[in-house]
């Protein structure tokens, strides 16, 4: 076991014991350019994670504001969505950057303004493309295959209680393949004032194998990002609220269908004093090291909410995918998609 496993088992076991847009117009990426990378170095797992002289490469750029980045294994392929667009686009190693997708998120007749486009991005347990589809105001699944896409979608969940949901944001599936997802109003024209708007809270909800959809949380007033704990006993949650920016941490209780314990995981108030940017999307690497978009950059912690270290790119930061072997860490940041290398040392 290396130096990084052997502090994250560490730290998971005590864990378990308590059981906007820049409007800029779109160009093709080089990947052999850079963004200026500052890591403010906090613990020295950091530095083994990205060591001096790490790299911050663009793969993309001139797009208007990017979201949920997801990387694809068996395609080889990052997905991102482009929201103001109403776009996701591609991008390979071989092949570079294209689209992907138009629409992404918004598929109705009626010009409407906002933030249309797709959010979140993941596959469902059966490999399919499932989008956190804003001007839709669904969680939906592509009903094309992968290597063929056509802008054709079905509604997996799009109500709660005869309510249209504001703007399912993110979302992540449990081993068991229940889906775990947030609804803020961002997708909305009007935002949080928009007369359109039919739920009165800001939801975190489950909707399992069975179809069954619950509520899990209305108490939090931006829930954004979500990312499970490894032996998923344990959910963190972003909340992108300027008045309350922090990140929460819920347990699993009643199989997943409810959660209980909710304390305060980390509060970057004091940061975003100082720094642009709220908390957003995250993902936790096999190790349990979260990676978390917030005020300044990505920041980096450990299963207790100990700050390892933050990844500074000088631009807002929206969301974060890890590939499969966990090599690069994918960032989108304002008109930029970016990645980041991963030591293993």
């Amino acid at each position: 076991m290396n130096k990084i496993s052997n502090y994250i088992v560490a730290s998971l076991l005590i864990v378990f014991a308590g059981c906007g847009p820049s409007g800029k117009k779109q160009v093709e990426g080089d990947k052999t350019k850079t963004l200026p990378l500052e890591i403010e170095r906090n613990h020295e797992l950091i530095d083994i994670l990205f060591p001096e002289g790490t790299e911050a490469e663009i793969l993309g750029s001139g797009f208007e504001w990017t979201e949920g980045p997801l990387w694809v294994d068996s395609e080889n392929m990052l997905l991102f969505s482009e929201i103001p667009t109403n776009t996701i686009h591609s991008w390979t190693e071989a092949e570079g950057m294209s689209v992907y997708l138009n629409p992404s998120g918004y598929t109705g007749d009626t010009d409407r303004g906002g933030e249309v486009g797709s959010n979140g991005l993941l596959l469902s347990p059966s490999g399919d493309l499932v989008l956190c589809q804003h001007g839709d105001r669904q969680m939906g699944r592509m009903t094309a295959s992968l290597n063929s896409p056509t802008p054709e979608y079905e509604t997996i969940v799009g109500e709660y209680k005869g309510m249209r949901f504001n703007s399912p944001n993110d979302a992540v599936y449990d081993s068991q393949g229940n889906l775990y997802f947030t609804d803020p109003p961002y997708g909305l024209e009007f935002n949080i004032d928009d007369p359109a708007k039919e739920i009165d809270f800001q939801g975190v909800y489950r909707y399992d194998t069975e179809g069954v959809l619950t509520l899990l949380l209305d108490s939090l007033t931006r829930p954004n990002g979500l990312a499970f704990l490894p032996a998923e006993q344990t959910l963190i949650i972003a909340n992108s609220d300027p008045q309350k920016p922090h990140w929460y941490s819920y347990r699993l209780a009643d199989q997943g269908k409810s959660l209980s314990d909710g304390k305060l995981f980390y509060d970057s108030s004091d940061a975003l004093k100082k720094e642009k940017g709220l908390p957003d999307g995250l993902k936790v690497s096999k190790e349990g090291i979260i990676f978390a978009t917030g005020p300044g950059g990505v920041w980096v912690f450990d299963a207790l909410g100990m700050v390892i270290g933050r990844l500074k790119v000088g631009e807002l930061t929206s969301n974060v995918a890890l590939d499969a072997d966990e090599n690069f860490l994918y960032v989108t940041a304002d008109s930029y998609v970016i990645r980041i290398p991963i030591s293993k040392r």
